[in-house]
């Protein structure tokens, strides 16, 4: 792979770990559990490709199925992918005494998801090339974003509220694998090309909404300085 390949496919996650590092303005996490993170992401994106390899020889062509189309979407890659990240989340930064604020959830999400994202981009950049490698870094990588970011939301909820933990781990991993079924559907399926420019668009309206929970986290931040310190802070 050329050095301009290799930036291509690992620039647009870092850029992405960066803006929610930045993000995290109160009690910011070490590069050294970040990169675990990314680590723990990259870690369990083979098998996933692997798995879903597997389901296209055994299923064929899908594109031109609905039902295949369907089924590789809600019934392969959403639901693989997705439960491997959130138990590389759960089983990794969640149990760590560093994840002590409910931002951190995020953080550590999104940091399992571009390393997902960055080693699928050599998967993939290796078989379609460069044209792949950009059309990935406005799609498919801010994808990952969108689907990491309720379950780093849910996961931090989950960290201080023992009573609904389970409960709340599963809803965000429920409502990554909905946004990534339906994303990849819209994708995959080979009847016109309106669809997959909704999903493309879709992408974007996510991150907007998903500022939301951002904020929320936030501004309920333990490390926040209280309003009187940000008076005298002049902030």
């Amino acid at each position: 792979m050329s050095p301009f390949l290799l930036i291509l496919a690992v620039l647009p996650g870092l850029l992405i770990c960066w803006v929610v590092y930045r993000a995290d303005k109160y009690e910011r996490e070490s590069f050294g559990t970040l990169a675990l993170c990314f680590g723990l992401g990259m870690a369990v994106t083979l098998p996933a490709i692997e798995f879903e390899q597997r389901f296209i020889s055994m299923v064929g062509e899908i594109e031109r199925d609905p039902v295949l189309t369907f089924l590789m979407a809600f019934g392969a890659i959403a639901p693989v992918e997705e439960v491997l990240k959130w138990l590389a989340l759960i089983f990794g930064a969640f149990v760590w005494r560093f994840f002590n604020e409910p931002f951190d959830g995020i953080v550590y999400s999104v940091m399992v998801g571009m390393g997902f994202a960055t080693v699928e981009n050599f998967y993939y950049i290796d078989i379609f090339g460069q044209e792949t490698a950009v059309l990935r870094a406005f799609t498919a990588v801010p994808a990952h974003l969108v689907f990491a970011i309720p379950v780093g939301y849910y996961a931090g909820l989950a960290k201080f509220n023992p009573a609904q933990r389970f409960h709340l781990l599963l809803r965000g991993l429920l409502v990554s694998i909905l946004l990534h079924g339906t994303y990849d559907f819209l994708v995959l399926q080979n009847w016109t090309k309106w669809l997959s420019t909704i999903a493309a668009i879709s992408i974007y309206l996510c991150l907007y909404y998903s500022g939301a929970l951002l904020r929320e986290h936030l501004e309920n931040s333990p490390f926040r300085p209280k309003e009187e310190e940000i008076e005298e802070r002049g902030l």
